[in-house]
């Protein structure tokens, strides 16, 4: 598997870069760069004390982890978030606690979400007059049966 080269600055040099947990895993975890608490349905805009260059034709998207959902009710609004290759600000989180009777806390250093960096296709929208049909044709949610 070939590896693209991402250049990355960190405004903390204790904050970790972004890392694989496992071989082949999609998504590097991303930390937090504050201690901080969710209250129990609160939403917050989460540091993570990194920014990234992006090649052209490159797209990184934040998603949730799948461990601070179930365990906690801790997940991403926005999700995923677009980090498009041109933004060189810092990288930061919008984390919802979707629990209704926990807080919880995370320390400096702990991971939060997931980076996943993608090539995209740049495409020319062409308007027409009416679409070809296919089989689905406009049937959109549930169409393709119940649950």
């Amino acid at each position: 598997m070939k590896s693209l080269q991402v250049l990355i600055t960190r405004n903390d040099p204790t904050i970790p870069l972004p890392t694989y947990a496992k071989p082949g895993d999609a998504g590097a975890d991303l930390a937090t760069s504050i201690d901080f608490t969710l209250e129990p349905g609160q939403r917050m805009l989460v540091p993570t004390g990194i920014s990234i260059a992006l090649p052209p034709g490159y797209v990184a998207l934040v998603h949730p982890r799948s461990g601070l959902a179930m365990k906690h009710g801790v997940t991403l609004l926005n999700s995923p978030g677009t980090i498009d290759a041109g933004y060189r600000g810092e990288i930061s989180c919008i984390l919802i606690n979707t629990d209704r009777t926990q807080a919880i806390s995370f320390k400096k250093g702990d991971r939060i979400a997931q980076l996943l960096i993608q090539s995209f296709e740049k495409v020319d929208f062409i308007e027409v007059s009416s679409l070809p049909g296919s089989n689905r044709a406009e049937g959109g949610f549930g169409s393709t049966g119940s649950a």
